[in-house]
């Protein structure tokens, strides 16, 4: 026989006694299909997760979601454990480089967060949607067959010297992505200062998805532990390589971000500064937010510049960039009905809210280049939407009811019209009238988990209720007005808009459940 790493035992070990707990028929009925680690492959280490992480690569989506739902409900797993083991088996299988994989990893605390606001018997359904997602995807590349991640210590790997997150950004730019790993396992044990080593890399190119990836990745590192941090972490690196890789052979061009962002610390005198805490008030925090989103791209980002160096406290600057982005949703016209998934609106919230969590927890120095690249990358479009956002007055003539219940009742027969318009005018007058938020939330969030949402339904609607709690009372509705119009315009719609089809799975789910569909 030929002799076996420590690691690949364990994990045959784990899919041994997997199969072995299923039962040979059952395991055979169900589709489970346990393939064992290939000699000289050595996958990142599972600890705990090794059984699960095993089940979710081996077995069919929709069988899978039956085991899974069946150990929810006889109390032989949380939903914690079930993302993390999830997160896992993605890390191990897509390494951050495949797009819908990448995708679902981001949606993985999203959904575990949002099963915290669902009553008891439907907690499950949001994270029951996206291990399901994450199984199809895993299915469709090989199943267990497929190992992207390899274990890499950081014990063996000299500690470096020098600038380490300018050396990972030049790894990454070769691209060179097992040197960027390998520079990366020298950081040591602490999450935090890998992540710093992350940000030149992270910043180097205007991509919303290595923003928001890098932030989910490092949030999974704080539900895993520290000792998962090198393991998830390391699929940044190779997600900023391969896009790279991906520019070159495209022939085109460096991001101008890499040259705009030195000569703006530079001309502001940014480095080394002590970051302000000045509020200058609603108006003109309005007109930074205006000033980002009419563009052209370079002034939006110099108007962030000027303002950090003016004392700007940078949560009030991130405030402002998330002002911006979130006129993308209301301003876009009607003619471009789809304003869900992967749309200039979503893509623009969802990379700002990404920025504005990174600036909270990276070094200072990270924070003012992060908030003048997420400036930059607010403007997403070529030319801003001139359109009037929505509610018009003519959405607005539509509502005819005035009480809570009423207006809540309008939006739902919206939403299920696709009628953006009347959903979110029926909001935008809810809000005036002081009505709660929470039964907005509530509404939303039902539908967040029955629609497919093209890859991004759970990241938005997260990002919106953060954005609902960071961004000043006189702003912050527009973030509800913006949900109840992506809502409505995602309803029945799967991630080829044809029109009829409900999130993959959710039908099976509720009835596992027992709940409601």
């Amino acid at each position: 026989m030929i002799p076996k790493n420590r690691r690949e035992f364990l994990s045959d070990v784990g899919r041994g006694m997997l199969a072995a707990g299923l039962g040979a028929s059952l395991a055979q009925n169900l589709g489970f299909n346990p393939v064992f680690a290939e000699q000289g492959s050595e996958s990142i280490p599972l600890g705990q997760y090794t059984a699960l992480v095993e089940l979710m690569r081996n077995t069919p989506a929709e069988k899978l979601q039956t085991l899974l739902a069946e150990k929810v409900l006889k109390g032989e797993t949380d939903l914690k454990t079930l993302i993390a083991a999830g997160s896992l088996a993605n890390a191990v299988t897509f390494g951050g480089c495949d797009y819908v994989g990448f995708h679902t990893a981001m949606a993985m605390l999203p959904a575990l967060e949002m099963s915290k606001l669902l009553v008891k018997g439907r907690q499950p359904l949001p994270v029951l949607k996206v291990l399901y997602r994450n199984a199809q995807q895993i299915q469709s590349v090989g199943g267990a067959s497929k190992t992207t991640l390899e274990a890499l210590h950081a014990a063996e790997h000299a500690a470096a010297t020098g600038d380490l997150g300018a050396q990972i950004r030049d790894a990454c730019r070769k691209p060179d992505y097992e040197l960027g790993e390998q520079l990366l396992a020298t950081v040591g044990d602490s999450p935090l200062a890998a992540f710093n080593a992350l940000q030149p890399a992270m910043q180097d190119d205007l991509n919303v998805h290595r923003f928001v990836f890098a932030h989910r990745t490092y949030g999974l590192v704080g539900l895993l532990g520290k000792e998962y941090s090198y393991s998830l972490l390391r699929q940044c690196v190779r997600f900023c390589a391969d896009h790279e890789r991906m520019r070159i052979e495209h022939k085109q061009p460096e991001s101008p971000i890499r040259a705009l962002v030195p000569k703006l610390l530079d001309q502001y005198k940014l480095v080394g500064i002590s970051l302000g805490k000045r509020d200058p008030g609603d108006a003109a925090v309005k007109a930074l937010s205006e000033t980002i989103y009419q563009g052209p791209r370079d002034l939006a980002a110099e108007a962030v510049a000027s303002a950090l160096a003016d004392g700007i406290d940078p949560e009030v600057v991130g405030e402002a960039i998330s002002m911006a982005s979130n006129l993308y949703v209301l301003r876009q016209p009607a003619e471009k009905w789809r304003t869900h998934g992967d749309s200039a609106g979503v893509h623009s919230s969802d990379a700002t809210n990404a920025w504005r969590n990174m600036a909270r927890v990276a070094e200072s120095k990270h924070a003012v280049s992060g908030l003048i690249v997420a400036a930059y990358h607010a403007g997403i479009q070529s030319a801003p939407f001139e359109t009037p956002p929505y509610p018009t007055a003519e959405h607005r003539a539509l509502i005819k009811v005035e009480d809570g219940k009423g207006l809540l009742a309008e939006t739902e027969d919206a939403i299920r019209q696709n009628d953006q318009g009347r959903a979110t005018a029926a909001i935008q007058i809810y809000g005036e009238r002081g009505y709660a938020v929470d039964p907005v939330f509530d509404l939303m969030i039902k539908y967040a988990i029955s629609e497919d949402g093209r890859l991004h339904g759970e990241k938005y609607y997260h990002t919106v209720r953060e954005e609902y709690r960071t961004t000043r009372p006189a702003f912050r509705w527009r973030q509800v007005v913006a949900l109840a119009r992506v809502t409505t315009s995602a309803y029945g719609y799967n991630r080829e808009d044809e029109h009829g089809f409900r999130a993959a799975g959710y039908d099976d789910a509720c009835k596992l459940l027992g709940v409601e569909a």
